[in-house]
């Protein structure tokens, strides 16, 4: 199986002042097609400045990352855009749906940024609301949708265009334990069709949904459950 995502000696400095913060320190990890991940470790770990890199929203200092087989380092601001719309699909936390919207066109934003034609982008939200279980909630606003089935609008969101990769920060952070664990379940269903998923969690629970768990402490990776400790 091909590897969708491959960082090698991926490393990110911040500088603040004439202080320097070395937040990623020489990661490298693979993860092919197919893959459902759960990256983990507490806050400063340096996960959520992977999940930044991963998503194309920021750079590595030094590094090389490869999406899809695109070497993203070489890429301009549009290019970037372009890739992160075309191959990326973003499921967030606090679920970012556009509040006097429909839930359709929600999903449909995507779609719209890359420019499809209107009926070929109503009939893909059609079938991507259907795969995550929301048929006949198409013309809801958010105010009208419970925080379950708000996530699965961003879920098909993410899907809509088809990406080689559905990235997921925190997705059950707003939700009940109850429907914490139908988006899970939802997210396991997706992998088993064969939709690549990495997630960033600090819920144990959570976490053991995925097939594979990478744990990140001071910017290093500590465990990676695919290739035992690291350290």
């Amino acid at each position: 199986m091909s590897d969708v995502i491959s960082l090698t000696d991926i490393r990110r400095v911040f500088t603040m002042g004439d202080q320097q913060f070395e937040a990623l320190k020489g990661v490298s990890y693979n993860v092919a097609a197919g893959e459902f991940v759960a990256i983990m470790g507490a806050s400063g770990s340096g996960k959520s400045t992977c999940m930044n890199i991963l998503g194309c929203l920021d750079r590595p200092t030094s590094g090389q990352y490869l999406l899809d087989g695109l070497d993203v380092g070489t890429m301009g601001p549009n290019q970037l855009a372009d890739i992160r719309n075309k191959k990326l699909g973003f499921v967030f936390q606090g679920f970012n749906l556009l509040a006097r919207t429909p839930a359709v066109e929600n999903v449909e934003l995507p779609l719209v940024y890359a420019g499809i034609h209107a009926k070929e982008r109503r009939h893909k939200a059609l079938m991507a609301m259907e795969q995550v279980g929301l048929s006949g909630k198409e013309k809801n606003h958010s105010s009208q949708l419970s925080g379950g089935q708000q996530q699965r609008v961003a879920i098909a969101r993410a899907l809509v265009n088809n990406p080689a990769v559905i990235l997921a920060d925190e997705p059950t952070g707003n939700l009940d334990s109850a429907t914490s664990e139908e988006i899970m379940s939802l997210f396991m269903a997706l992998n088993k069709q064969g939709i690549t998923i990495i997630m960033v969690t600090h819920e144990h629970d959570v976490a053991a949904y995925a097939g594979r768990q990478i744990t990140f402490k001071d910017g290093k990776i500590i465990l990676d459950s695919k290739n035992g400790l690291t350290v």
